[in-house]
């Protein structure tokens, strides 16, 4: 399969999110990992997804000296978008509990951006799916944020865990977007423009 055609090809995954890590790992994809502490700061004009790719192209930016001819350079940034406003990952406990209270009876988008580096070319695609809360009490968040600790993540939720199994009532798009990863699009890329080579 996949692996077999990318055999020539050296992946590096620059990211410390366990999510992301395991479904490369499921795409049974041989990987390296290789982190380096970035600022995620981006210009105040930008909106949604121009946030991940400005974000996910920065972080692959950080490694263009060191890649070698064979590497290729994985990055990606996932937001939580809503009404306007990007939600990130929480500062701490009172910042999670805020943003949750945010998202209750609510519609946000989760955005990924995911930037392919190689010395030869630079390329980003993202995805955008939709999440429905239903009404969160403050007692149900307190609990998910005692017992699952969700810091993390963007918008303080992973929709894996108990809070997605009891507070979100629909989703339309991709559910592995929503976990960290859109691995549809990140499986027929690498199929589309690396399977040639």
């Amino acid at each position: 399969m996949l692996s077999q055609k990318l055999k020539s090809y050296n992946i590096i995954l620059a990211s410390g999110s366990p999510r992301r890590q395991q479904f490369f790992k499921d795409l049974d994809l041989a990987f390296e990992i290789r982190l380096k502490d970035i600022e995620e700061i981006y210009p105040e004009n930008l909106q949604g997804v121009e946030i991940t790719n400005y974000l996910a192209e920065l972080k692959a930016n950080a490694f263009a000296e060191e890649l070698l001819e064979n590497d290729l350079l994985i990055t990606s940034d996932t937001i939580v978008w809503l009404n306007n406003k990007a939600l990130g990952k929480p500062k701490d406990y009172n910042d999670a509990f805020l943003i949750l209270k945010s998202l209750s009876d609510e519609t946000h988008e989760v955005i990924t951006s995911v930037c392919f580096k190689t010395r030869q070319k630079t390329e980003i695609i993202f995805d955008v799916t939709k999440v429905t809360f239903n009404l969160l009490t403050d007692e149900a968040i307190h609990y998910y944020l005692e017992n699952y600790k969700p810091f993390d993540k963007a918008g303080a939720y992973g929709i894996q865990e108990w809070i997605g199994l009891v507070g979100i009532s629909k989703i339309e798009g991709s559910y592995t977007n929503v976990v960290g990863l859109p691995t549809e699009k990140v499986y027929r890329y690498l199929h589309d423009y690396f399977s040639g080579n």
